[in-house]
């Protein structure tokens, strides 16, 4: 096991740092140079335990959507559930409350069913939505995904193969890990096979939104039709490429995959566990690319921090799993519900979508700056969500330099404000997704100190 990241000044923060990394295996994290120990966080800031503050750049990994801890959510949350002073046992003395319960396994709860009636009302009022009317509740995306493949599978036995779009992340979990990355795993489940998304074609926020050559994608699909032909019972995509490098296709490639899929009773599932609840512009992706799934995976900014996720999918198709097929300890548990409601309330009540729209022209005018610097060659991204890759500098490969960004950020100028980013993605892609709820003032503030500490950086490897 490596010896644990340790910064100077950070007595406490490197006492945490100690504990994980002598009493948990690095497999439980994702690395990431900076290791930064979160004391508290609000809005669009972390602390850390040292009180320093930092910009949050990645949102709990599209997570917080609507920010950390915000007022109004967490006391809608907390009514939904039933934490209030008047409702303590008894005399109002008691040492419980006379709440929502918290375990509702093989049991049902009046709340459930309200966040299912709230997501698919909200599901079925946007564009694209219509074939989506049932709701499997999970507690990961990666379960969600799962859920989804299940249910296509065993609808029909007869049609076992799966299509997947390559450089995808689903997951690690099962059929989840199976449809992620490409064919290059030798132990891959032998019923997936890979499809090209397009990359080289959008990879630069210059080149977003343009038509592309389909020709070579069309040919893809009937190659592989003429192989498998009815064998083949779905096929699963990410909206944008988010774990592979974020890289964002125009509509007319996902409506080409739409197509297939109508035109051969194929089931077309669409994982926007990173990409739901307003990251690229609308509350879900498959209004914005202008297709209509029979499954959509949604978790991430479903809950806004409280871990839940969902498969939102054809009745039709999910009615032939039986009785326990797609259940779990935590699926549909209280907790999630009450998140799932007091995040809708709050899309529909407020104006984050269009908050969002306002930041994302700031970013994309922010980031694209940072190629003066040098260390950043292309801008990818749409709504709120962005991948900066960066370039060699000197010797230093790109993937290192995305790593000292990332400690550089984090450090700060002399050590005060900083910016709190993940590891890079694809080795050298670092991802950019605030809270859509970020002030413009907020994003021009840390756009600036994140340009002024590249620059800086810059200086000393070039």
């Amino acid at each position: 096991m490596p010896d644990p990241i340790h910064f100077p000044n950070e007595t406490q923060s490197n006492a945490v740092r100690e504990t994980i990394g002598r009493k948990e295996p690095v497999a439980l994290r994702t690395f990431t140079p900076s290791q930064a120990v979160l004391a508290k966080s609000a809005g669009s800031f972390h602390w850390t335990s040292e009180g320093r503050r930092l910009y949050d750049y990645s949102s709990g990994v599209l997570v917080a959507n609507l920010g950390h801890n915000p007022r109004r959510w967490m006391q809608r949350f907390a009514d939904y559930l039933g934490w209030q002073p008047d409702h303590l046992a008894g005399d109002g003395e008691g040492d419980y409350f006379e709440a929502v319960t918290l375990t509702a396994y093989n049991a049902i709860t009046e709340i459930e069913a309200r966040a299912v009636e709230r997501l698919l009302g909200s599901i079925q009022a946007s564009p694209g939505g219509s074939r989506l009317d049932t709701v499997m509740w999970a507690a990961s995306g990666s379960e969600a995904v799962q859920k989804a493949l299940w249910a296509c599978l065993h609808a029909d036995r007869n049609r076992e193969m799966i299509i997947a779009t390559r450089h995808g992340f689903h997951g690690k979990k099962g059929l989840a890990g199976a449809v992620t990355g490409s064919e290059d795993d030798p132990d891959r489940d032998p019923r997936v096979r890979f499809i090209s998304f397009p990359r080289e074609e959008i990879d630069d926020a210059a080149k977003y939104g343009q038509e592309i050559d389909l020709s070579r994608y069309e040919a893809e699909l009937e190659l592989l039709y003429s192989e498998l032909g009815t064998r083949i019972n779905c096929l699963i995509t990410e909206p944008y490429l988010g774990g592979g490098g974020s890289y964002h296709p125009p509509n007319s490639y996902m409506q080409l995959l739409e197509r297939f899929c109508r035109e051969r009773d194929i089931l077309l599932i669409l994982d926007e566990v990173q990409s739901n609840f307003g990251r690229t512009g609308k509350m879900y992706a498959f209004e914005k690319y202008g297709v209509e799934p029979d499954f959509v995976c949604l978790g991430k900014g479903l809950g806004n921090g409280v871990p839940v996720s969902a498969t939102v999918g054809r009745g039709d198709i999910i009615a032939s799993l039986k009785y326990g097929e797609a259940s779990d300890t935590w699926s549909a548990n209280p907790l999630a519900c009450a998140a799932v409601l007091a995040t809708l309330d709050e899309f529909e009540s407020t104006d984050v979508l269009a908050n969002g729209e306002r930041l994302s022209t700031i970013f994309f005018e922010g980031l694209e700056r940072l190629k003066e610097t040098g260390l950043i060659t292309k801008v990818r991204g749409e709504g709120m969500v962005f991948g900066i890759e960066c370039a060699d500098a000197g010797e230093m490969p790109a993937g290192d330099v995305a790593n000292a960004i990332v400690e550089a950020c984090y450090l700060g100028e002399d050590r005060s404000d900083g910016i709190h980013l993940l590891g890079p993605l694809a080795e050298r892609v670092l991802r950019v997704s605030p809270p859509m709820t970020m002030t413009e003032s907020e994003a021009r503030e840390s756009l600036e100190l994140l340009y002024k500490i590249i620059q800086k950086l810059a200086a000393t490897l070039t």
